[in-house]
């Protein structure tokens, strides 16, 4: 289905992340659909080059997706 949407042109946006260190400093940037694996790895509103090796603004971040499940719990009655 994902092909058949790219064909048409209707593909999902590039994200924006931001790798951390352990001391909460931009160490790498990266733009994908898909969260990249680990976890050092932040979502950010954009790309700014002069955050590279500086701590990342609190502002910058988006706060984490929750996730759905598919599946909805059943209820006892």
């Amino acid at each position: 289905m994902n092909r058949l949407w790219s064909l048409l042109g209707f593909t999902a946006p590039h994200r924006s992340f931001a790798r951390l260190d352990s001391a909460g400093r931009c160490q790498a940037f990266k733009q994908c659909q898909q969260p990249p694996v680990g976890d050092s790895w932040v979502e950010i509103k954009e790309i700014r080059l002069n955050w590279l090796h500086q701590v990342l603004p609190a502002s910058a971040r988006i706060p984490t997706r929750a996730t759905h499940s598919a599946v909805q719990p059943l209820l006892g009655l």
